[in-house]
């Protein structure tokens, strides 16, 4: 058995900590797989509980130099946000002086009081805004060097540190001092920090919403009076009493009372949906008109919002396709940086007057490039301006930042994306095969014609219901529904024929109903003509034989969706093909198919047969989306390219499906394509700045044009434009 768990992680600051807890994650024997996501701060692991358990994984986070946060509330999200903020006002009050100070000497062209006095003022600034407000920083540094890895922060502690030491040196080697800078540089860098966490506090907050969403007390019935108590303390059974105007506290069923839900919380539909007795009823929806008893069934975790939370909480935890590109990248990106930092110093030192070219052409339009430094001080002010540009951060962002705000606002508007992965091939998808009933058509069939030969359509109504009672097929209750004033008769020896029918005896005698594999050819001659006429009409034709004769059919229609002719005309207008996979028969299959504007059929299938289609269509049309909502439809949505099921359906579909759709209809389809492609393409937009950015900034910083807190700025800028850009998705138009 594998077994799921999420970790909140403490301690990381950038992409390059989240691959090394990561990779520390995956060495431990029985663990199947562990994704570290840096925008959420949390790890996914699945593992076999019988080999490893939840103390070996914490203890192999340590061991990479995090700490795993035992628990992870919205006060302690608060906590370090505020902590986060109090070091970046406590920076600035050391370094605005700083800032002013500098700008005094270059008004005035003098260094005030004195030379002496200026650079020791700097050093003693700096001291508290690098070691007190920043400590951090280096402690994070340490960590990671020492447990044989590097981080951002390496690259923040190795800049800051080398323009920090250069004010003391100044007094020993003619050197400019860059003292005052590397308070700047920690300043800016904890600025950015402070805007990101705010940023991502944003680009999460659907969790929290949904956290939100549930109600925080109950009134039950107890010894014949009402108590109210924590929902913690529902246990299931208890009568609820739900108030017009009050929130359902958790999942059950009405007992008592009639009333309208506002479901929008699941679904995204703004309507009212009216219940009553026996109707089911989801916890977090609020009540609005009449007075009802509920009598709870499901509690804790196993709740349709807990199911959400947890569903989008996957989702965020997940990687996908394109991420790994960006991964690699950033696992070997901070060494390559430092390196690459070296070989700055030392072609500044061995190449100086090259370069120094370059500075003084520069320096004519570049107010920051002074081309009097020395031959030390240019190779120094370069180097530290390659360590702080150079920033993983906006590449380990891109991708988790985006997936967050999309499966958020999906599960907002009742679609839940149960793999990230699904976001980047939904947006492939080329044809998009349907079931008919439950997905196009509503699922709820109704008895239209009965047709009996030579006994009384009571009788024959009556022998064809008493078989049907023993099959869950949907055709098969409408039979007992139309039958519902009749006392049904006992049958024996029932036997379900896939694909065909069902059989039984009845006093003693056989009878059989389904369609036209169930008979010989010669028994329906007579009747074909009544079949096809019915069939035109979008009906389906279900046959009753009876001691070897058939003795009539019954005519069985299920009406179309309001939205599915809307909405698949829709997807043929964003270029996509669409097909109907049916095991009813051909001239029923293609009436409803003619209705709706499907673009073509296959009909009359079995079950099993519903893989080997999707398989043909993936061979002939490449990406393909199956839809549906039946356990006969579950290892259709497994086998194609994006299975999405109808929230409606059973529960073994749901699971079997990568999106799932609450609402019943097939215009949330629609806008499942639209916010995958929505949020592929902030993806892609991150993934090209945050590349784009390092390509063009770290040339730059090594031929000495860019200035050390320039490229602070530029660098916090970076991550924090990509989790802002991911924030824009809300904007997003979905209708």
């Amino acid at each position: 058995m594998i077994k799921i768990e999420t970790m909140k992680i403490g301690g990381m600051t950038c992409a390059s900590c989240a691959n090394t807890v990561e990779k520390a994650l995956k060495k431990v024997n029985g663990v199947n797989f562990a994704n570290v996501n840096i925008a959420t701060e949390k790890a996914t692991v699945k593992f076999d509980p019988d080999q490893v358990n939840y103390v070996q994984l914490t203890k192999a986070v340590q061991n990479s130099g995090y700490e795993v946060v035992v628990e992870h509330k919205e006060a302690n999200e608060f906590a370090e946000y505020e902590l986060t903020r109090k070091k970046m006002i406590g920076a600035w009050l050391f370094t605005i002086p700083i800032t002013l100070w500098m700008i005094h000497g270059m008004v005035f062209g003098k260094m005030y009081p004195n030379e002496f006095v200026y650079h020791l003022g700097m050093i003693m600034l700096a001291i508290p805004v690098l070691f007190i407000f920043g400590r951090r920083t280096y402690i994070s540094a340490f960590k990671s060097v020492t447990h044989g890895s590097a981080n951002m922060d390496v690259l923040i502690a190795l800049g800051t540190g080398a323009a920090f030491i250069t004010g003391p040196l100044r007094f020993l080697l003619p050197i400019a001092s860059f003292a005052g800078i590397s308070a700047m540089i920690m300043a800016f860098h904890l600025t950015g920090r402070y805007i990101e966490s705010k940023a991502k506090g944003r680009a999460s907050q659907a969790i929290r919403k949904l956290l939100e969403l549930g109600a925080k007390t109950a009134v039950l019935i107890r010894n014949k009076s009402e108590v109210e108590i924590p929902i913690e303390e529902v246990v299931i059974g208890d009568i609820m009493i739900i108030k017009p105007g009050s929130k359902i506290p958790t999942d059950g069923k009405i007992i008592s009372g009639k009333t309208s839900i506002d479901e929008s919380m699941a679904t995204g539909e703004s309507m009212p949906v009216k219940k009553s007795i026996g109707d089911i009823v989801l916890g977090a929806t609020i009540n609005q008109s009449g007075l009802i008893k509920v009598k709870a069934t499901k509690i804790g975790k196993d709740t349709f919002l807990s199911q959400i939370i947890k569903l989008v909480e996957e989702t965020q935890g997940s990687k996908i396709p394109i991420q790994e590109f960006a991964d690699k990248v950033t696992g070997i990106f901070v060494p390559i940086v430092i390196i690459l930092a070296i070989l700055t110093f030392i072609s500044w030192l061995v190449f100086n007057q090259q370069l120094q070219q370059i500075v003084i052409w520069a320096g004519n339009f570049l107010p920051w490039v002074n081309p009097e430094l020395g031959v030390i001080t240019q190779a120094i002010f370069a180097t530290v301006a390659v360590l702080v540009i150079a920033c993983p951060c906006a590449l380990g962002l891109a991708t988790p930042t985006a997936l967050m705000v999309g499966s958020g606002m999906g599960a907002e508007r009742g679609i839940l994306i149960r793999k990230g992965e699904a976001i980047q091939t939904m947006k492939q998808v080329k044809i998009i095969a349907f079931d008919k009933t439950g997905t196009i058509t509503k699922g709820k069939p109704e008895v239209t014609d009965i047709i009996s030969l030579g006994i009384p359509e009571q009788e024959f109504l009556l022998l064809a219901a008493s078989l049907e009672a023993g099959s869950e097929h949907p055709l098969a209750s409408a039979v007992v529904k139309k039958a519902k004033d009749l006392n049904l008769l006992p049958v024996k020896e029932t036997l379900s024929v896939s694909g065909k029918g069902i059989s039984g005896e009845i006093a003693g005698k056989e009878i059989l109903i389904g369609n036209r594999k169930m008979f010989k050819e010669n028994q329906l001659k007579e009747l074909e003509s009544q079949i096809q006429n019915l069939e035109a009409q979008a009906k389906t034709v279900v046959i009753v034989g009876y001691e070897s004769r058939i003795i009539g059919l019954l005519a069985i229609a299920d009406s179309i969706k309001n939205d599915s002719a809307a909405a698949i005309k829709t997807m043929h207008e964003m270029g996509l093909r669409t097909v109907m996979l049916t095991g009813d028969n051909r001239s029923t299959a293609d009436a409803i198919a003619k209705q709706v504007g499907i673009d073509f059929v296959v009909a009359e299938i079995l079950p099993e047969k519903k893989v080997n289609e999707i398989i043909k269509l993936q061979e002939k049309h490449g990406i393909v989306a199956m839809v549906g909502d039946g356990i006969n439809d579950a290892p259709a949505l497994k086998q194609a390219n994006v299975g999405i099921a109808i929230g409606t359906g059973t529960d073994i579909a749901i699971e079997s499906a990568d999106i799932t759709l609450v609402q019943g209809n097939l215009s949330a389809v629609i806008t499942a394509i639209k916010l995958s492609r929505a949020t592929f393409r902030k993806i892609k937009q991150n993934l090209f700045w945050a590349f784009a950015y390092n390509i063009i900034a770290i040339p730059v910083a090594v031929f000495g044009l860019l200035h050390p807190v320039i490229a602070e700025i530029a660098m916090a800028t970076s991550s924090i434009t990509v989790v802002t850009n991911a924030n824009l998705l809300r904007r997003i138009n979905l209708k």
